[in-house]
């Protein structure tokens, strides 16, 4: 079990802040100090040093802060796979989630309301960032399960299928380009796009279907680029501009009529969703999650 001091070192190291640390924890300044100085004293090493007004781990407060959520992680799993065995309505433990945009707003809300209502003392958590930022996160344990839209090639990273999606242009309903019901895509060229920011899953589908027909994203008219989902559909609904969104993020808006489907001529850009996780994971918190998932979504 993780002591006091370790907890408070953790939340000094991501906080970056002694008094930023110490109103999380509710405990006072000079508590939090005392903390670290016991630890420090216990490891006979300093693990934080200042720069300037801030604070910075040292290359020992790092080693040991990376050691120490991979401690937490195994602590919380253990306590779910211990009390699960007795009653499952009972069953404590923490389960951090970490997707891109796509599946964090409009696929594993669904998955989350459905596994609270079988494990009510669970503590859920969400990350809703880009896929770089969450595989980063599955790496540094701050995260136990991820989801994302390409399948990597780490070797410490596994790799489980879930679910298909599938990527459109869309536009204003208001546009005057609705007009038409079909584009031949070199037309594409010549429109006025609003895509998603660099690190996105989506803008990386729509790189690879746009380059099966010899198009890259540098041959685009790209206006603007927006960081997340919600953002470029808002954008779009008031511009002239061009997009491509997830056909599960613009049902409202399609129903609404705000939105419109543009299609051209031979581009159909489908992807793919995985779990991810460390490799070597045994967790049955895990196990239980994704199995609900696919039950769900299959």
């Amino acid at each position: 079990m993780l002591s006091t001091r370790h907890l408070v070192f953790m939340e000094v190291a991501r906080e970056r802040s002694f008094s930023k640390a110490s109103e999380v924890l509710f405990i006072s300044q000079p508590a939090v100090s005392s903390h670290i100085k016991s630890l420090e004293e216990q490891y006979q090493t300093k693990l934080f040093e200042r720069k300037g007004l801030h604070i910075e781990l040292t290359e020992a407060g790092q080693l040991l802060y990376k050691r120490l959520l991979t401690v937490k992680m195994i602590q919380q799993e253990t306590e779910f796979d211990i009390s699960v065995m007795k009653d499952k309505l009972q069953a404590t433990g923490r389960l951090n989630l970490g997707a891109s945009t796509t599946a964090a707003l409009y696929i594993l809300p669904r998955v989350m309301s459905a596994f609270n209502q079988e494990y009510p003392r669970v503590e859920i958590s969400l990350l809703n960032r880009n896929s770089e930022i969450v595989l980063d996160a599955l790496l540094n344990n701050e995260i136990n399960i991820g989801v994302t839209e390409e399948k990597g090639k780490l070797s410490n990273v596994t790799y489980q299928p879930f679910l298909k999606d599938q990527i459109v242009a869309v536009c204003s309903h208001n546009n005057p380009l609705v007009r038409k019901k079909e584009y031949p895509l070199k037309e594409i060229l010549n429109m006025p796009l609003a895509i998603r920011e660099r690190g996105s899953g989506t803008l990386e589908a729509i790189k690879q279907g746009l380059k099966k027909s010899k198009i890259g994203l540098d041959d685009l008219k790209i206006n603007v680029r927006l960081g997340g989902t919600e953002a470029l559909k808002n954008f779009l609904v008031e511009s002239g501009c061009v997009g491509f969104l997830s056909t599960r993020s613009i049902v409202k808006e399609l129903q609404l009529g705000e939105l419109a489907v543009l299609q051209f001529e031979g581009l159909r850009i489908e992807r793919s969703f995985y779990f991810i996780q460390r490799k070597g994971e045994t967790s049955e918190l895990n196990k239980r999650f994704i199995k609900l998932a696919k039950s769900i979504y299959n």
